[in-house]
């Protein structure tokens, strides 16, 4: 077996599984999960038709690098939603199964051991795929902690010159998950010079982008950043997704964009994984690309639960409101697994504790005295939650 495999930690909902192994929920409530960040609004019409249309697609073997309506559907809707020029959709964009599966494959692609011990940063809270993709590549993970003194960014003074001589991969989310944290023009131009000097790869995650709450104020994308500070897309490569945009997280569709020689390896990488995508699904993910009133309608809804629902949660924990995704990240009165808990036993509402988000670095969990709150579930279940959560004995 792969001696990595040893380094994994349990994925943070087994931990939550274990924190609640014996405790008995209050039975008065229905329960109301808000612990995951899986989208409850349903999936358009439109895009189920696409599907069940592409089934006659399922009697042939589809190309790892997808059909070219998909593509152009990706490529049209990066050049609308972001202003930039139109991307070549032959080499600079590669669909995949969900952002998930890509952020885990593209560390295998990109790390090089036969150098000296390779070194991926990332952002501490973070999504557990990018520490797993860099242990099982064979690198050390280093993590940055973004923290509420530092405005939630990335604090890269404080990584030693060695750490930067060996990394060769840093992973970035903006909107960030857990803190809901968007990236502005002054820390990509920060991150790229980072990447110009120590020649590293920047993975750009933005599965988020498209929940935000000003529709004249939309997140900056990593791309757009380039093309606004005048340069190429070398060692830069974005990741995005349909599950939060279109409410399709069971469709797993995606798709990478960005530096045509990385993304030429990766193709190769990905021909021998074996991981094309469903012609079915190709064709539901083209016509969800290319239309975006479904979009706008999404981010209606969460914004009105962000609206009705945040004064509540906030008359009891300290918080405050993201820049976007759909995510509440709340400070506890002390242990935040045993703030869960007890939010559990009484109320029937789970959240997920943020020390299970977060590795002890540079001498402290950052996720600890945190709680990651999904607004995902419908507006009467936010506010009935938020309602329980005012009342309950563990805040008191």
């Amino acid at each position: 077996m792969n001696s990595n495999l040893s380094k994994l930690h349990p994925y943070p909902f087994q931990k939550l599984r274990d924190l609640f192994h014996g405790v008995h929920p209050n039975q008065s409530f229905k329960p109301v999960n808000l612990s995951i960040g899986e989208p409850k609004h349903d999936t358009p019409a439109f895009i189920k038709q696409a599907l069940s249309e592409g089934l006659g697609g399922l009697s042939h073997y589809p190309t790892t690098l997808g059909n070219t309506p998909l593509r152009q559907a990706i490529g049209d809707w990066l050049t609308r939603r972001y202003a930039i020029p139109a991307l070549d959709i032959e080499k600079e964009i590669v669909p995949v199964n969900g952002s998930r599966e890509a952020l885990f494959a593209f560390a295998q692609a990109v790390v090089d051991t036969s150098r000296s011990t390779p070194v991926v940063i990332s952002p501490n809270p973070f999504y557990q795929i990018y520490e797993g993709a860099a242990l099982l590549a064979g690198a050390e993970p280093y993590f940055l902690n973004t923290l509420p003194d530092n405005g939630f960014r990335m604090d890269y003074a404080g990584v030693p010159e060695a750490v930067w001589q060996r990394t060769q991969l840093m992973y970035v989310c903006s909107p960030g998950n857990p803190t809901g944290k968007v990236m502005n023009l002054d820390d990509w131009r920060e991150a790229f010079a980072l990447a110009d000097k120590y020649g590293f790869v920047i993975a750009s995650d933005e599965c988020y982008s498209e929940i935000y709450f000003d529709e004249g104020n939309s997140p900056l994308g990593a791309l757009q950043a380039a093309q606004q500070l005048g340069r190429d897309y070398t060692n830069l490569v974005m990741f995005s997704s349909l599950s939060k945009r279109s409410n399709v997280p069971g469709m797993r569709s995606g798709f990478v964009a960005g530096d045509v020689k990385i993304l030429e390896k990766f193709l190769l990488y990905r021909t021998y994984q074996g991981c094309a995508m469903n012609p079915a699904v190709q064709a539901a993910s083209a016509a969800a690309w290319n239309d975006e009133a479904h979009v706008i309608e999404n981010r209606r809804l969460y914004r009105e639960k962000f609206a009705a629902v945040t004064p509540l949660f906030k008359e009891v924990l300290d918080m405050d409101m993201p820049d976007a995704a759909f995510y509440l990240w709340a400070r506890t009165k002390g242990s935040d697994t045993e703030f869960a808990r007890q939010l559990y036993r009484e109320c029937n509402v789970i959240v997920l504790p943020g020390s299970y988000l977060a590795r002890e670095a540079h001498g402290v969990n950052p996720g600890a005295g945190f709680v990651r709150i999904a607004l995902v579930a419908s507006l009467d279940e936010c506010l009935e939650a938020a309602e329980r959560v005012k009342m309950a004995p563990a805040l008191r």
